[in-house]
């Protein structure tokens, strides 16, 4: 991790023909993340973006920054590097007044020189050595504002062309010499254990170069690729399973688990409770949701000489090390993992799982990488949900229509089980490792340790009220596997949060602007609603007229991050469709102001998507979502018309933008659908059943 002392050449390097290699332990995951860093440090050293190029996080040169989640790496692993090339610069200023025998202070740079004012000048990578790399990369001081020329600016996604040419660019496109194919053969539902197979017939099928039978772990490895899916289709009909089927609860079942509660974020003020008049409560629900990436999850891995080399997109390269390391009972200087891009990657979904199959499948063949790509029903079977949740909130409001009490509970599992949070020696969060012969238990989503993370994640209204009171109902085991989906509980919690907002609006006899605005004191937030307002012509006082209503919300995600307000336009014809959505953004400095609006244009469409259509369905005994027919999501011709205001601060730190979107979007969706029909819906997705059965 970064810190004082961290030399410049952890994450800097400068090459002879003046390229800047950037190392960041964070990794591009569609949100142009690589874009961002380099525009951070081609305008701390001067040089054109194009001469700086970003490295995908990998063990063996990257630095351990934990996981690629959060909304982070700007705030992060940008900050970080901003310190580092600020240094760079101020050491090369340094040594080029001593070898050009010049004031320091008079010196310019630019396209990887540094010049004096004489005429003399020498080249960046003239002035590097092993002494300026190892130089502590906290002695620099970050450009002002004024003085910046690409931060801030617009610069070309760094990472699109190659994806728009239509150019190998995944993990899923990689083909490497002498490479296998693998699939793993998993049961109908999560408890049950194979009791056998016959692998005699599936190494007689063509092409089948090895059977991996561990415990209830079994795997094909083939020649090629649909060699591989027909073995694993053969596989499928020869193995015996035995135990019980599992299914993901209906939310409503949570309120009835066994729970562990704890009570956060307890405000008191008896005078103000005192004026409480009436008072009012609702509850609401989110299902469990799938990622739904648009390709399966990929790995790539090969054993070779004792060692491990796993090609992944997963989001956390030294946490996913951990874990294999645990699981395969190797040294972790042992395996070597090094991300790639995938193709559909957020959140926390299969992209770990399928880096472990690998290199079970690798180890069976020393010498030749493996490819194994999960299929989709096993993608939609087996990733890790977003788990489903209910959040009751009850409020008094005083003689005035001010909010005095309120108070939020919430009800679901944890946000948070990726490879490295279980530390001790005989969990893992790796599917694979609950089914071999010697077994990892497997571990659980914690319970949120604050009011920024898992469950309570927003729990907290952004709003001032005098009283409150947020109660974690966390439950600790889920029947199916559940962990981080964009944004974790802030979409529960803001969508509940925004809907009772506007419920108790329009109990004070206030509009639903007016209502927010008087319990905002932070300027930052009032300065996004009143954005949003003006761009959308919102006006407090309109009704819908039966097919049309627009409906607004704000959140300030984990309250410590990016400020997001939004107008939602929904329209009632055969279906619930949302026609038209403003939104505001304030990021802090927006390092590239196109990938903000980018981030914030994916993820409405995103949290669209969610709000309308997307759960994960069952039948009783086992998912049956398994496929696009069995969990839609939103299509092209459903798209909104999306604009997008950002409010760029340059004089303020970054802050997190990736995940700021959903819970308000579903809020907004939520009051808009109010406005048009007159009926409020609590319960996620907001479809047309249950907008006829109410």
């Amino acid at each position: 991790m970064s810190g004082t002392g961290e030399p410049i050449g952890q994450r800097l390097r400068i090459e002879r023909d003046g390229t800047v290699r950037v190392f960041s332990g964070k990794a591009e995951i569609g949100q142009g993340i690589t874009t961002a860093l380099a525009q951070i440090v081609a305008d701390e050293l001067d040089v054109p973006v194009a001469r700086v190029r970003v490295e995908s996080p990998d063990t063996t040169t990257s630095p351990d920054e934990g996981v690629t989640s959060g909304s982070r790496s700007v705030s992060e692993s940008g900050e970080a590097l901003r310190r580092s090339a600020a240094s760079a610069r101020a050491l090369l200023l340094e040594r080029a007044a001593a070898r050009l025998r010049a004031d320091a202070g008079r010196l310019t740079l630019a396209e990887g020189v540094v010049r004096a004012p004489t005429g003399g000048s020498v080249a960046y990578a003239e002035l590097v050595d092993d002494a300026f790399y190892g130089s502590d990369a906290t002695r620099g001081t970050p450009k002002a504002p004024a003085s910046r020329r690409v931060i801030g600016t617009r610069v070309a996604r760094v990472d699109l062309a190659s994806k728009i040419a239509g150019r190998p660019s995944y993990v899923q496109d990689l083909a490497l010499p002498g490479m296998l194919h693998g699939r793993v053969v998993r049961p109908s539902s999560q408890a049950q254990r194979l009791v056998s197979v016959d692998e005699t017939e599936l190494r007689a099928l063509p092409g089948v170069v090895a059977v991996v039978r561990d415990g209830s772990f079994l795997g094909v490895v083939a020649e090629g690729e649909f060699q591989a899916v027909r073995a694993l289709a053969r596989a499928r009909r020869l193995a015996v399973w035995e135990g019980a089927p599992t299914r993901p609860e209906d939310p409503l079942e949570l309120v009835n688990a066994k729970t562990e509660d704890a009570v956060h974020a307890e405000k008191h003020e008896p005078a103000a409770l005192a004026r409480g008049g009436r008072t009012f409560s609702s509850r609401y629900t989110r299902p469990f949701i799938a990622h739904g990436a648009i390709a399966p999850s990929c790995a790539v891995a090969r054993f070779a000489d004792g060692r491990f080399t796993v090609w992944t997109h997963s989001q956390g390269v030294y946490p996913l090390r951990f874990e294999l390391a645990k699981v395969l009972g190797v040294a972790e200087d042992a395996i070597g993992v090094t991300h790639m891009e995938g193709a559909g990657c957020y959140g926390h979904n299969a992209a770990d799982d399928v880096a472990l199959d690998a290199a079970l499948l690798a180890r069976a063949v020393p010498g030749r990488p493996v490819r194994v790509q999960w299929m989709r029903d096993d993608e939609f079977a087996w990733e890790p949900y977003g788990t489903g949740a209910v959040v009751r909130i009850s409020a008094a409001l005083d003689g005035a229509g001010r909010i005095v009490d309120w108070t939020h509970e919430i009800w679901g599992h944890g946000h948070g089980n990726r490879p490295g949070r279980a530390r001790a020696a005989d969990a893992a969060s790796l599917l694979a490792a609950r089914h071999l012969a010697k077994p990892l238990h497997p571990s659980v989503s914690p319970r949120a340790k604050d009011l920024a993370s898992g469950e309570l994640r927003n729990a907290a209204p952004a709003y001032t009220f005098p009283n409150q009171r947020v109660i974690d109902h966390y439950i600790a085991i889920s029947p199916v596997r559940t962990s981080a989906l964009r944004s974790l509980g802030a979409h529960a919690n803001v969508f509940a949060i925004e809907s009772f907002m506007d419920e108790l609006a329009e109990a004070a006899g206030k509009g639903p602007l007016a209502f927010r605005l008087a319990h905002l004191d932070d300027p930052r937030a009032r300065a996004v609603l009143e954005t949003v307002a003006e761009r959308s012509g919102w006006r407090d006082d309109e009704t819908g007229d039966g097919t049309r209503g627009r409906g607004i919300a704000f959140a300030r995600y984990k309250n410590l991050a990016a400020y997001f307000a939004v107008v939602a336009e929904v329209e009632l014809d055969r279906d619930i469709r949302v026609s038209r959505v403003w939104a505001a953004i304030d990021a802090g400095m927006a390092v590239s102001p196109d990938g903000v609006v980018n981030q914030a244009e994916g993820e409405i469409v995103q949290a669209t998507s969610w709000t309308l259509k997307e759960y994960v369905r069952h039948d009783g005994e086992r998912v049956t979502s398994l496929g696009w027919d069995g969990y839609p999501v939103l299509r092209f011709s459903e798209v909104p018309e999306v604009e997008v205001a950002l409010i760029d601060r340059p004089d303020q730190p970054p802050l997190g933008t990736g995940e700021a979107f959903a819970g308000p979007v579903s809020g907004a969706i939520g009051n808009a659908l109010y406005r048009a029909s007159g009926v409020r819906l609590r319960d996620l997705p907001l479809t047309r059943e249950r907008l006829m059965r109410a």
